[in-house]
């Protein structure tokens, strides 16, 4: 697609330009030689064993056992055949294990390598056709040592000593505890989430509760069906002994319900902070459309790691208080205003849960927009200097170390620039637009064109270009 360049866009370039060399002024550092591996390449590259199936159902019913840290259980993978059938490879890390997968009755044969199984279908695969492979699957995942950042299964005990588990997989990928076709590419189109847990703690997974089942072993099954697309690393066990909290927000698109979930005895500290994510939710609505999944929902979650987009059941661990960790990452004393968490992993829900990188390498699309809502929202709070104000106060923040962009094809994010100097590049060309209006426009399209699906950097680009009749290649 050619770039619509107008006459008045050529001379904003320059200004584009400069910004772009005043935000590297800062001495670049080297970027170190960096080594990829066939393990890489398998996480990250859409092989051939990924790319003749499409997912549209997963069907997960896991088994958690807090006592010895392990997980057992089966993934109904459904998918459409949209090529020549090869092995399907199917993700699941170590030290994870696969015990068997059937479809059709029939035991499948399979080889591991590393993270992956290969497995070889049942019969024929013709394109068009729909075929379902249930995987047994069993192990104890990965702990967490430092979630979010350090992924994997977070074991902990609330201050009461009643366990507290939750996961946080973002870049390790969900197959360090399920099995699924781990990439960004391929969302399904629903999901049921199973999981059951000894009966004193409640677990709050993705989309609507369907039902609880309670069973003879003193465990309780709490059965979710998320009725939209989402990406594998959202789906997420959140369980607690956990309040309940509930509203409706009168949205664009109707009545959405609001459910929130702290531990039980923060439940009064909780309700001071709540009033927020309506004010969130109206702000961002303004800004960039509806809210994405009013048919599942918006849940708001208490874990004991700081926070995680997790599509519909967002992860909340800032101590039911402003700023970030009760600082202001901004230095203007804005950012005290308002709860970090609750504001920046809300805005997710448009930025890398609707709207979704294809590659991890453009992780841009989700952290910078989710970086520059922080800006909106303290705009639509306290005005649009105030926002400014909040938004240049990060760029104290900003490295210039290495690309934002990482290497794709291997599971790579580039710079945390992705933040602070993606959100003020954003900021930025808005003011070269200088027409708020058509700059809402460009925002509330993006979400619109791109609803629900997966996209390229590329992709992105083109359409800010051509909707702002301007070329945003010196910045974008």
């Amino acid at each position: 697609m050619k770039r619509v360049v107008s006459c008045r866009a050529k001379s904003r370039n320059l200004h584009l330009t400069l910004f772009a060399v005043v935000l590297a002024a800062t001495p670049i550092q080297a970027q170190r030689a960096t080594t990829f591996t066939h393990a890489d390449t398998l996480r990250g590259a859409l092989g051939p064993a990924r790319t003749w199936w499409d997912v549209t159902y997963y069907d997960l019913d896991v088994r958690i056992n807090p006592k010895d840290s392990t997980v057992r259980g089966t993934t109904g993978i459904t998918y459409v055949v949209t090529a020549a059938s090869r092995d399907l490879q199917i993700d699941l890390q170590v030290p994870m294990e696969i015990d068997s997968v059937l479809q059709s009755g029939q035991k499948l044969g399979m080889r591991r390598d590393g993270n992956a199984f290969f497995v070889t279908p049942s019969g024929a695969q013709s394109v068009g056709q729909r075929h379902t492979a249930l995987v047994y699957f069993h192990g104890k995942p990965r702990a967490a040592q430092n979630a979010p950042w350090d992924g994997g299964f977070v074991w902990q005990r609330d201050s009461l000593g009643n366990a507290w588990i939750a996961t946080a997989v973002q870049g390790l990928g969900a197959s360090a505890w399920w099995p699924n076709k781990d990439t960004q590419a391929d969302e399904p189109d629903s999901q049921r989430v199973a999981i059951t847990l000894p009966s004193e703690i409640t677990d709050v997974s993705n989309g609507r509760l369907r039902g609880i089942r309670p069973h003879a072993d003193g465990t309780t099954t709490w059965d979710w069906f998320v009725a939209q697309p989402i990406n594998n690393y959202d789906i997420s066990v959140n369980a607690a002994k956990f309040a309940h909290l509930s509203d409706v927000f009168d949205g664009e698109a109707g009545q959405l319900t609001l459910d929130f979930f702290p531990l039980a005895y923060h439940a009064t500290v909780a309700k001071k902070q709540l009033p927020q994510v309506p004010a969130m939710l109206r702000c961002f609505e303004k800004w960039f459309g509806p809210y994405p999944w009013y048919e599942d929902g918006y849940k708001l979650v208490e874990t004991p790691h700081l926070g995680m987009e997790h599509q519909s059941a967002v992860a909340y661990g800032n101590h039911w208080s402003n700023g970030y960790l009760g600082r202001d990452l901004s230095a203007t004393g804005w950012g005290m205003l308002w709860d970090f968490i609750i504001v920046h992993e809300s805005a997710h829900e448009w930025w890398g849960n609707s709207l979704t990188s294809k590659d991890v390498a453009d992780t841009w699309i989700h952290e910078s927009f989710a970086n520059y809502a922080e800006n909106l929202f303290t705009e639509c709070e306290h005005g649009k200097q105030a926002g400014a104000s909040y938004v240049i106060g990060t760029r104290k923040l900003i490295r210039n170390d290495i690309p934002i962009l990482g290497h794709f094809g291997v599971q790579n994010e580039g710079s945390g620039d992705v933040y602070y100097k993606g959100g003020n590049m954003l900021h930025t060309i808005r003011q070269v637009i200088n027409d708020d209006e058509k700059w809402r426009n460009v925002l509330r399209g993006l979400q619109s064109t791109f609803r629900h699906q997966t996209v390229t950097g590329e992709q992105v680009r083109q359409y800010m270009s051509a909707q702002a009749g301007i070329d945003l290649g010196p910045v974008l």
